[in-house]
């Protein structure tokens, strides 16, 4: 199966096609420019440096959350625009579960992290063991100080890793929890990733169409919190 992959989900961008577990190309960029600016350079790139096209993949897959709003949303709308114009099915693939592929072949607990704002880290555990991963918890936005308080205590290794996983790491370790940080060039999101990742979800037959694939939010955007709290707010009386 060949897929052609995004990850958005972050402050990185990148994209991939991988064949049956084998890498046939990627394109990574962590520049600080926005997603919708570099996504389709690299993607347009990709393909015509390897005389692929859309029509040649069997699957488009993109990170579709948590993460970054906007991110996410690019990368969704990305994903949808092309699987509609090739007629190809999805993927969509959780960021962290996507994240957790990149320290697979370090055995003990594998801690993703991605930055969620306000001392809170998008979260999800996984434990690696000769190189398989078995998912602990859901995907969850969690506060730094109680995910170190479910971490204390426990004897396995720990890696972390993520684009929160600096932040995270340094909260740890001042709790007095011995972990380690992935090396540079396996902490972040990759697209390379999303697509191994996007392989087991077709063999697990959870493919879906460009219409069904959605964005997955753990929590409500700014402006909707920023909404909801105005509306719940006491209406002052009308004036006499």
């Amino acid at each position: 199966m060949r897929i052609l992959a995004l990850e958005t989900a972050a402050k990185a961008v990148s994209a991939a096609v991988t064949e049956d577990g084998r890498v046939l190309a990627s394109g990574f960029q962590d520049t600080g420019l926005t997603h919708s600016r570099t996504l389709m350079p690299i993607v347009e790139c990709l393909l015509k440096n390897t005389d692929m096209t859309i029509a040649e993949m069997d699957a488009v897959a993109v990170s579709a959350g948590p993460g970054s709003f906007t991110g996410v949303r690019i990368g969704v709308a990305t994903a949808k625009g092309l699987a509609f114009a090739g007629d190809k099915p999805c993927a969509a693939v959780s960021t962290l579960a996507a994240l957790a592929r990149n320290a697979s072949f370090w055995d003990g607990l594998i801690v993703c992290a991605m930055d969620a704002r306000r001392q809170q880290i998008y979260n999800a555990l996984f434990e690696a063991r000769a190189g398989v991963l078995t998912r602990l918890t859901p995907d969850r936005a969690v506060a730094l100080s109680d995910l170190a308080e479910e971490l204390r205590g426990d004897p396995r290794p720990k890696t972390v890793l993520g684009d929160g996983g600096r932040m995270c790491f340094d909260v740890l370790t001042a709790s007095g929890i011995s972990c380690r940080l992935a090396p540079p060039h396996l902490l972040k999101e990759n697209a390379v990733s999303v697509a191994l990742e996007a392989e087991d979800i077709a063999r697990a037959g959870g493919l879906v169409s460009a219409q069904e694939l959605a964005p997955v939010y753990l929590r409500p955007p700014q402006a909707e919190r920023l909404r909801l709290q105005r509306e719940a707010r006491p209406k002052s009386p009308p004036a006499p």
